[in-house]
């Protein structure tokens, strides 16, 4: 069979890091030249999020922030932010990135500009790359419930360590991850971000949020140690899809994330190819 989907028996969360954390703003900052069509449709999708923990949670300073960085007329960004209703999003001008990411914790950064992408990752922030060109052939609108995000498994959620060895073969990486299959990987740029996804699907208990592994490991060894090392985190995802090396695209189209982020150029096209908006995460 080409591919595997698990759904990972749900874990009881006594190991996540986040259980303790003090309850502040989940940021997301974008870049205002990616702030179109799809891309709306995440952060409109972000406020369907906030909404219902508003209305659970009255109190509660753990909502989704959004951040626009601009470097245009603030008055046109406005306009697109007001037709859009998205009145509660902050806009800031341009600044250095270094200053503002040790200014404020940024728990996601969309940008369509690599290099700032890369300073971001360097500082420990998740970080990915949006072509605003790919963005022009995908779907103006999408059902903004509930938030869908998937990730890659390898140099996203995990370290580049297995795909490092990859590089010297299949049979080479096959034996590495049976060798290693009890050993959790390190973290990668993107697992603090899932943390913080699965602490709020813990506070509302609905399927306002679904978090998605679409990864080209196979459900093996290779696959056993993926989900072994996010349960060593105390996190999971709502569906694990192991595609043992055939393409991601369909995976995407049946899922259809909002948002979907990759470190392989090549996921990046087919995703998009699929109609799915994708990130690349350059690490």
């Amino acid at each position: 069979m080409a591919s595997s989907r698990m759904v990972p028996p749900k874990d009881n969360g006594e190991h996540s890091t986040t259980k303790s954390d003090p309850e502040i703003p989940i940021t997301v900052a974008i870049s205002s030249d990616i702030f179109r069509g799809p891309v709306i449709n995440f952060a409109k999708a972000l406020k369907e999020v906030n909404e219902a923990l508003t209305e659970k949670y009255p109190k509660s300073r753990e909502l989704f922030e959004v951040l626009l960085i601009s470097d245009n007329s603030p008055k046109s960004l406005r306009s697109t932010i007001s037709e859009n209703d998205l009145d509660d999003l902050i806009t800031v001008s341009e600044e250095d990135l270094t200053a503002l990411l040790q200014r404020k914790k940024i728990h996601l950064f969309l940008s369509a500009e690599r290099p700032k992408a890369e300073e971001a990752l360097k500082m420990g922030t998740a970080a990915a790359v949006i072509c605003p060109k790919k963005m022009e052939a995908l779907p103006e609108t999408q059902a903004e419930t509930p938030l869908r995000i998937a990730f890659d498994g390898d140099a996203v959620l995990f370290s580049n360590e297995s795909e490092l060895v990859f590089k010297g073969g299949l049979n080479a990486f096959l034996r590495h991850e049976e060798e290693k299959a009890e050993e959790p990987m390190n973290k990668g740029p993107f697992k603090e971000f899932l943390e913080v996804l699965q602490k709020l699907q813990r506070k509302l208990d609905t399927k306002a949020i679904r978090t998605y592994l679409v990864t080209s490991r196979g459900a093996g060894c290779a696959g056993y140690r993926a989900l072994k090392t996010l349960r060593s985190w105390g996190l999971e995802t709502d569906e694990a899809v192991f595609l043992s090396g055939t393409k991601k695209g369909p995976t995407l189209k049946r899922i259809r994330p909002h948002i979907f982020f990759d470190d392989q150029e090549s996921h990046i096209r087919a995703a998009f190819e699929a109609g799915t908006l994708a990130g690349h995460v350059p690490y």
